[in-house]
């Protein structure tokens, strides 16, 4: 029994050997396994389009001239004869404010012009009296000088008249000095004068410029503080909102791009319902990087802002009014379509061109080359010598070049380009490539990292859509 029994292990164990190696080999005839692997891939074909290179940024609705008003004076507002949103002219008066204490300065500085013209000829006066004794001083001298060279007179007498006409001499030159000052007194009254006028002028506010009131900050019978060294209250702001300006940060990697004269689309989000998009120009770039300037400013604190901080230029990008003619012409009153502080998306054109060769953009990725011999630059040691020769070897660095893949016989085959602009969806093709070549284009992921030279490929097969909740094929 234990005999027969073994015999049987043994039948069994050789027909699932035989069943097992009968199923391997069919697999491998049906190709389910030992076949080697292949990455399913999307195709393109190379071909000619026209390519506009754009640069987006956002930012705000601005009005081009932009006048803040902030007083000179300080004092309670007594009048103010507009409202946000007026209109108004240059040279209109807007607000006045309490000019009781300026006109009481005013009329003290009057009061002191007229009482140092009065000084002045009341000086005058004494230089003509102080003339007056100087002649009959030089009178008396010369006459009693003879009378001391024919010894009429002792030397005592003569002295004393010698004396008398040399103080005459001196008081006249005091009284002309004295008529001096007393001018200057007079310009430095008249200077006072002129200053409190100004001041008292400056209670009240005039347009500096024509435009609408975009923005009033002030009530009558609120006080406002103003000098004439810094800027006080701001009151108001007067705009000319007829010339819109949209003012972006534009990343340093894109502002090199970017010209003065440069178009742009501009899509406004109070418009975006609409669909509606305007036109514009790049009237300014800043040379200056936006917040620079105040950083520079600051404490060393500020020194330890994070290095990944974008750094970005400020565009100014002017809306052209023509774009928005139909706009203003459909609006039963006077008023205008933009607003200051509306958010703003642009679209600046850097370049086109077109009829170009293209694919794209996901089609491209980039693989290490060669290696480049470049000089040394390591870093250095303490070994001073020994630093200095590591640092004059040569370095090798991967070089990184462009590429697409092709499908040759079943394989992808790596393809060095040059490429040139690009926009949202195409970049152009310098060299490598010509119109009518079959790339591979996608996925993205096997493009960008996963596929290498020599891969297999395969065309990827689709897959049904879905409608709703049915899963079936799509009949178009």
């Amino acid at each position: 029994m234990a005999r027969k029994s073994s015999k049987q292990i043994w039948w069994i164990t050789g027909g699932l050997v035989v069943l097992l190696v009968g199923g391997l080999f069919g697999a491998k005839q049906a190709g389910y396994i030992g076949k080697p692997k292949t990455t399913e891939v999307e195709y393109t074909v190379v071909k000619k389009s026209d390519i506009i290179e754009r640069v987006s940024a956002s930012g705000k609705v601005q009005p081009e001239v932009e006048v803040k008003l902030s007083p000179d004076v300080s004092g309670e507002i007594i009048a103010l004869n507009v409202a946000e949103g007026d209109s108004v002219v240059k040279g209109q008066l807007l607000l006045k404010i309490r000019p009781d204490n300026y006109e009481s300065l005013m009329a003290r500085a009057q009061a002191a012009v007229n009482s140092s013209k009065a000084n002045y000829e009341q000086t005058k006066a004494m230089v003509a009296q102080s003339e007056a004794r100087l002649v009959q001083a030089k009178a008396n001298f010369e006459r009693n000088k003879k009378l001391f060279a024919d010894k009429v007179i002792s030397s005592a007498d003569f002295e004393q008249f010698s004396s008398t006409y040399g103080v005459a001499q001196q008081d006249v030159e005091s009284a002309k000095a004295n008529v001096a000052a007393a001018l200057y007194n007079i310009k430095s009254a008249e200077a006072s004068m002129r200053d409190a006028a100004e001041n008292l002028r400056k209670t009240s506010i005039f347009a500096p410029v024509s435009g609408i009131v975009s923005l009033l900050n002030v009530e009558a019978g609120e006080r406002v503080v103003g000098t004439s060294q810094m800027a006080g209250t701001e009151m108001m702001r007067i705009a000319n909102l007829a010339d819109m300006e949209v003012r972006v940060n534009v990343n340093e990697n894109d502002i090199v791009r970017v010209s003065i004269g440069d178009t742009a689309e501009i899509d406004v989000d109070a418009y975006s319902s609409s669909g509606r998009k305007f036109t514009g120009v790049v009237k300014e770039i800043a040379n200056t990087a936006a917040g620079l300037a105040s950083a520079s400013s600051t404490t060393s604190s500020a020194a330890s802002t994070s290095a990944d901080a974008v750094t970005e230029f400020q565009v100014k990008v002017k809306i052209l009014n023509e774009s928005f003619k139909d706009l203003m012409s459909s609006r039963s009153r006077k008023s205008y379509p933009f607003k200051p502080g509306m958010t703003a998306s642009v679209e600046i054109i850097t370049e086109r061109k077109n009829g170009v060769v293209s694919v794209p953009i996901a089609a491209v990725t980039t693989r290490g080359g060669a290696q480049q011999v470049i000089p040394g630059s390591g870093p250095g040691t303490d070994n001073g010598q020994a630093a200095e020769e590591d640092d004059k070897k040569p370095k090798k660095q991967e070089v990184i070049k462009e590429v697409v893949f092709t499908d040759v016989n079943g394989k992808a085959e790596m393809k060095e380009v040059k490429t040139g602009i690009s926009d949202f969806e195409n970049i152009e093709i310098l060299s490598g490539l010509k119109p009518g070549d079959r790339i591979i284009s996608g996925p993205y992921i096997a493009v960008s990292k996963n596929l290498n030279n020599g891969d297999l490929v395969e065309k990827k097969k689709e897959e049904p859509k879905k409608d709703g909740k049915k899963s079936n094929e799509n009949p178009n």
